[in-house]
């Protein structure tokens, strides 16, 4: 009976962790769209600028309400520096090829950056990491070449940005896990907020800014908010539910970015792009479940 109630307790945290993950991606999607619309009007630097100052008045005062801000002092070291880079870098480039790619492809690609996670964790923190997962690394990097064929007709140069994205991105969480559990994570995310608006505004001088009109700025803090609920609703399923089950749910980002790219740009992938979605979404599943395995071969051998 106690164990039917566990599996019971179990299941509803790994629901409310899906949902949670489901709602997070949609929220992260949602801002990306309103971003991709906006910067038909406004550059990139000014976008971070004036989305960064809602979404960080909003984690900061939430930050300042659950005491989190005492520990700010803990953010004045080299790796939260060079996350801060890593978290301008990541926006700034993400931006950049949204405004200049179909949306899907832009999701698609940045879908690498959990295989590009593993193999920083291999190599710079030393974490053991099997053939399989390399063998998923190698076919994630393929389905990302056939998405952005390089040296074919349909090549754009805007798709380094997204690499460029997924380079800062990886560096950021990798840093994270060298900070370890020391800050609370509602710091961390007040940090990257103000870090992304700082970012935006130092590249006032190479952008031609301009006022934004009252419908650009109304979207701009739609967009701020859908960031902060798509990082909260992240944190709350992570809490909630059994990583290994919740996490593939990362993956619900693609479709929606195909289905937001289609009904409101126009925008659809040919059957070779789809083929390489697949591919990076395949590869990123396998080294998931590689990853769970791993992880419960360890507990095994300490149990």
């Amino acid at each position: 009976m106690l164990s039917s109630l566990r599996s019971v307790a179990a299941g509803s945290d790994n629901l409310r962790g899906i949902l949670s993950m489901i709602a997070a991606m949609t929220s992260f999607v949602a801002g990306d769209t309103i971003i991709k619309f906006a910067g038909q009007e406004l550059p990139p630097g000014e976008m971070m600028f004036v989305r960064g100052l809602f979404t960080s008045a909003l984690t900061l005062g939430v930050a300042y309400i659950t005491g989190a801000l005492r520990r700010a002092y803990l953010v004045a070291t080299p790796p939260m520096l060079l996350r801060a880079v890593g978290d301008v870098g990541a926006t700034l480039f993400f931006f950049m090829a949204l405004l200049r790619l179909p949306f899907a492809e832009v999701s698609a690609i940045s879908q690498f950056a959990p295989l590009a996670i593993t193999a920083g964790a291999a190599l710079f923190l030393a974490e053991p990491v099997g053939w399989r997962r390399w063998m998923a690394l190698v076919a994630g990097l393929t389905g990302v070449l056939i998405i952005i064929r390089p040296g074919g007709a349909a090549f754009d140069w805007a798709a380094l940005f997204v690499m460029g994205s997924v380079l800062c991105v990886a560096m950021r969480d990798l840093l994270t896990r060298h900070i370890g559990l020391s800050l609370p994570a509602l710091l961390l995310t007040s940090y990257s907020a103000v870090s992304v608006t700082l970012g935006g505004l130092v590249l006032m001088p190479f952008e031609s800014w301009r006022m934004p009109t009252a419908d650009l700025l109304i979207l701009l803090i739609i967009a701020g908010v859908t960031v902060s609920a798509g990082t909260f609703f992240t944190v709350m399923a992570m809490r909630a539910g059994d990583m290994a089950v919740v996490s593939p749910f990362r993956y619900v980002a693609t479709p929606l970015a195909v289905i937001s790219g289609y009904f409101v740009f126009a925008e659809l992938p040919d059957n070779i792009t789809f083929i390489g979605i697949a591919i990076v979404m395949g590869a990123g599943l396998y080294t998931l479940h590689r990853e769970r395995l791993s992880l419960r071969s360890r507990f095994a051998r300490i149990a």
